[in-house]
């Protein structure tokens, strides 16, 4: 600990007070000798009483010279004493005569020794102290993340390697996503950033000599699952091994990093993207088909003819950057036109139903929520807009995603925000029949994501303080930033309420119009255990995300080491209930019961994101600031183009 020096001012204004004056040993007895009998009777003495002098002082001239080393003529010492704002240096050399000027010099007043809580000056001394342990207690909370994401890939190397997902339980691997070695190419960046040269080596080496001849021999794939996981999976991987600006540092990285050369995630990237272009390419109007056969480079759309609104509307930052980097628009192009379709649509406040046509290029059916099939539209809208704000000549305005957000987040505050009954939890509803239908408090663990979203909307990835100082919020920005931080603390409810201290994959919520008794999360001593209904088909635990990157963000922007314990509770709890010994960790079928049964499935977003932000969540904020880099929805970096370059319609009225 470092310690904070004591100035003359802080000896003379915080502690000129007699009761913290000390007095030498010396002083204590001559005063009192002087104040005794032997003062009167000193005259009238004999031998002995002399004698009984000179003992008593010679005791007090040992007792000082023991307690002052300075009066040891084996040594020599500089003192700085301040007197009235200025120093002197006093030199204490060899020799009895200093040794006796030390003896009858009265001592200098010390300060007395500070409290646990005291104060220096305008310095906190506990504060420092806490600080620095929370720094510890970060990087060690961070090596416990780590050794959690060695865990995790350990059973997948050794029992699943090359398919898409590892089902620890029946230590056999599975390929639910096309076949692509799904959980290899999620877990790159992952290995990357925690500086895992190892996993890094295996996974690089296997997307470079495996993944051709995948791409080559797999069929369909799901267009919108491939291009977050996999496709974004291999930009994240190329921008952070240096492929992008040559140097890994500008992303906070310490370590040098191995594996293939950067280029070779580039050029599968773009083989994969020249595959899923069929998806747009085969459809008629600007809204994809949602399956591709990749062998065949054919595409089309899902059995009931649907595309889901958050799928085709959550391809932009991928397709876009892949277009940066190759300087073929094509990719970026496609993707955008989605976006500006979907501007001229009508809506419900800026709110979207779930489901869109490829066919007639219109939404179809009534139903608006902000969980599955709807969740990353809006997540998007901020996110691209981000993205490409700077871009700078050449570069699409894209003013129009800004507004379109800001329109959604007025309707999401007017048509879907609640508060549950009786302590009060904010909540985000849905609206199944649309705006003629009724308000239904059901809440998806997917809908998380939105605190953190919001936070980037207000203060662009920038610390509230930092945001605040530049002029750059509105009133509006700082009732979205309270509106987050009130939605993250329902999403850690949600985790806190049940007996496993995990989420259920969906809550519901009790208020006056509704409410389900019997069916409570469990955990008697959480104050809102009246608030939150988990029915029993929906307390499955798939190890998601959404809750631990919204802590990220908001921490990030807000700095309240709230988040941080939040983070590190939710943590301890997947390490309590999922992880399985053998390697891996598993979906857990309900979180209300202990010991809780096991799904066996480890899902390859446990590795991409949820311990990929817990472990950003305990680090340093240097490491892929968010004013630098967008985190697609499955948590993969990209980074924002032409950073500090405003385009956006609001510029003006935001710095005003």
């Amino acid at each position: 600990m470092a310690v904070l020096p004591i100035t003359s001012h802080d000896v003379q204004s915080d502690y000129d007070n007699a009761k913290f004056r000390r007095r030498s040993v010396f002083k204590v007895i001559t005063q009192a000798l002087l104040t005794s009998n032997v003062r009167r009777n000193c005259g009238s003495c004999g031998i002995g009483k002399l004698l009984a002098l000179l003992m008593i002082a010679g005791l007090a001239f040992l007792t000082v010279a023991r307690t002052n080393p300075g009066i040891s003529a084996a040594s020599q010492i500089v003192q700085h004493i301040n007197v009235r704002g200025e120093e002197k240096v006093i030199t204490e050399g060899h020799g009895n005569a200093e040794s006796w000027k030390r003896f009858w010099r009265k001592p200098p007043r010390l300060p007395p020794r500070l409290p646990p809580h005291g104060k220096v000056g305008n310095n906190s001394l506990a504060a420092e102290v806490h600080t620095q342990q929370q720094v510890l207690g970060s990087a060690v909370r961070q090596t416990k993340v780590a050794e959690a994401f060695r865990h995790a890939w350990t059973g997948y190397k050794n029992y699943a390697m090359g398919s898409d997902e590892l089902m620890p339980l029946s230590k056999r691997g599975v390929d639910g996503l096309g076949g692509l070695g799904a959980t290899i190419v999620d877990s790159l960046d992952t290995a990357m950033i925690m500086g895992l040269n190892d996993i890094v080596q295996e996974a690089g080496y296997w997307i470079e000599k495996k993944l051709p001849e995948r791409l080559n021999e797999k069929g369909q794939v799901n267009l919108f699952e491939t291009t977050i996981r996999v496709l974004g999976g291999l930009l994240s991987a190329y921008c952070l091994s240096g492929g992008d600006n040559g140097t890994t540092g500008d992303w906070g990285s310490r370590s040098r990093l191995d594996g293939p050369n950067p280029a070779i995630y580039l050029e599968r990237a773009q083989d994969l993207a020249d595959r899923l272009m069929s998806a747009f390419t085969s459809s008629r109007t600007p809204i994809p088909f949602s399956d591709v056969i990749l062998r065949e480079r054919s595409a089309h759309p899902a059995p009931d003819g649907l595309s889901s609104t958050s799928e085709v509307s959550s391809l932009q930052l991928e397709f876009w950057y892949l277009s940066k980097l190759s300087g073929n628009p094509k990719y970026g192009d496609a993707a955008m036109h989605v976006l500006e379709h979907l501007k001229t649509l009508p809506k419900l406040e800026g709110l979207v139903p779930i489901y869109i046509s490829p066919h007639s290029g219109h939404f179809s059916g009534q139903n608006i929520r902000l969980g599955s099939r709807g969740d990353s539209y809006y997540e998007y809208l901020v996110k691209v807009w981000l993205q490409q704000r700077g871009a700078g000549h050449g570069g699409s305005d894209v003013s129009y995603l800004r507004e379109m957000y800001d329109e959604a987040i007025k309707g999401v505050k007017n048509r879907l925000i609640q508060k549950s009954i009786p302590k009060g939890l904010v909540f985000v509803g849905e609206l199944p029949s649309g705006q003629d239908g009724s308000f239904y408090p059901k809440m998806d663990h997917l809908v998380c994501f939105l605190p953190g979203t919001l936070a980037l909307g207000a203060t662009r990835g920038l610390t509230k303080q930092r945001a605040m100082e530049e002029g750059l919020m509105t009133i509006e920005d700082i009732e979205n930033l309270k509106l987050a931080e009130d939605i993250m603390k329902t999403c850690y409810e949600m985790y806190a309420v049940t007996t496993t201290g995990l989420a259920p994959e969906i809550a519901h919520f009790h208020t006056q119009e509704f409410y389900e008794d019997g069916l409570q999360g469990g955990n008697k001593s959480s104050e809102f255990l009246d608030d939150i209904i988990i029915r029993y088909a929906d307390r499955h635990n798939l190890l998601r995300p959404e809750t631990v990157e919204s802590l990220f963000v908001l921490h990030r922007i807000t700095q309240d080491p709230k988040y941080l314990e939040w983070g590190w509770q939710i943590f301890q709890a997947f390490e309590s209930h999922t992880k399985v010994d053998s390697g891996g960790y598993t979906s857990l079928n309900d979180v209300t019961v202990l010991p809780p049964s096991r799904r066996d499935k480890m899902e390859t977003f446990f590795l991409g994101e949820t311990l990929k932000y817990l472990y950003l969540l305990f680090g340093d904020s240097n490491v892929l600031p968010l004013d630098r880099f967008v985190f697609n929805t499955e948590a993969h970096p990209l980074p924002i183009i032409g950073k500090g370059v405003e385009n956006d319609h609001t510029s003006q009225t935001r710095a005003s």
